[in-house]
């Protein structure tokens, strides 16, 4: 395994992506790792470091389009227990970067910790949701941050407090490496008032995604003061089919990929949608999804 050896326990080579994504598009990773301990990742990532090997973090793979041809270097993804750790104390939540968003937010709601319920439905990991800032119309995950401890792509790892952090809509400062823990400070409230809200909050969440059996993304940022999913309908773009790639017809900002489409088809349709948008209405999409 070259650079890797004596990780092939952890480390695979050639590792498919696409079955990590939402897309399901797009080819391997050069090489792959699931560390299962912190000393194990920052063992691969000092690795890699030496070896001046390219390095992503793979999180919930929600906003990830793979290239055909698949990306060089390490992949690493936080699927081991140990980076999914959440706990509570007093008015305070701490999470795991690996730790699935929901499980945060249904364990927050649980003990009774109110703010980070309006997230509910946003898919992803909490490392994901803080590096894009994830939010809603009500919020965003940066606005309850306390702190977070982050790994440097030395392997050093690094306590960020709140007056180091800076979130903006669907972006945050967090642009390390990986994201290890976040602390939330939250406020107190009744777990069956805020488990009820939650509920709601999820219904209306789900009502407006596509069903999860689908090759999907949301693709687009919200404009300042508008909605991409509201412009690409305006544009007459609802429905819209190019090849294996539409626009769905349940909400016009998740694109479904059917069988047989490629990742270099899905994003040529990206930037088509986009170039109509912009006809149509005068408004410039950004996309929200990475392409690896």
């Amino acid at each position: 395994m070259g650079v890797f050896s004596g990780f092939e326990h952890i480390v695979r080579d050639h590792e498919p992506l696409a079955q990590y994504t939402w897309f399901r598009l797009g080819g391997a990773a050069e090489y792959f790792a699931e560390p299962t301990s912190l000393d194990e990742l920052a063992a691969l990532v000092r690795r890699a470091h030496e070896a001046e090997m390219p390095v992503r973090l793979l999180g919930g793979g929600s906003n990830i389009l793979v290239r055909d041809e698949g990306t060089r270097g390490l992949v690493i993804h936080l699927s081991a227990a140990a980076f999914g750790e959440i706990s509570t104390n007093g008015s305070t939540a701490t999470a795991g970067g690996g730790a699935k968003l929901a499980h945060l937010i249904s364990t927050c709601a649980r003990e009774g910790l109110a703010g980070l319920e309006q997230l509910v439905g946003i898919p992803g990991t909490v490392g994901g949701a803080l590096h894009g800032n994830a939010g809603t119309d009500s919020g965003d995950i940066g606005q309850w941050t306390e702190s977070a401890v982050v790994m440097l792509r030395s392997g050093e790892m690094v306590t960020r407090s709140r007056e180091d952090l800076r979130f903006r809509y669907r972006e945050s400062s967090l642009d390390e490496l990986v994201i290890l823990t976040a602390k939330f400070q939250l406020e107190r409230e009744d777990p069956q008032v805020l488990t009820k809200r939650m509920q709601k909050l999820w219904i209306v969440k789900k009502s407006g995604q596509p069903v999860g059996n689908q090759n999907t993304g949301c693709v687009f940022k919200n404009p300042d003061g508008a909605s991409a999913a509201a412009l690409i309908e305006q544009a007459g773009l609802k429905g819209f089919r190019a090849g294996q790639v539409e626009v769905c017809g349940h909400n016009p900002n998740f694109f479904v990929a059917s069988s047989g489409a490629t990742s270099r088809e899905a994003w040529d349709f990206v930037q088509l949608v986009a170039k109509k948008v912009l006809e149509r209405t005068g408004i410039e999409l950004q996309p929200q999804i990475e392409v690896w």
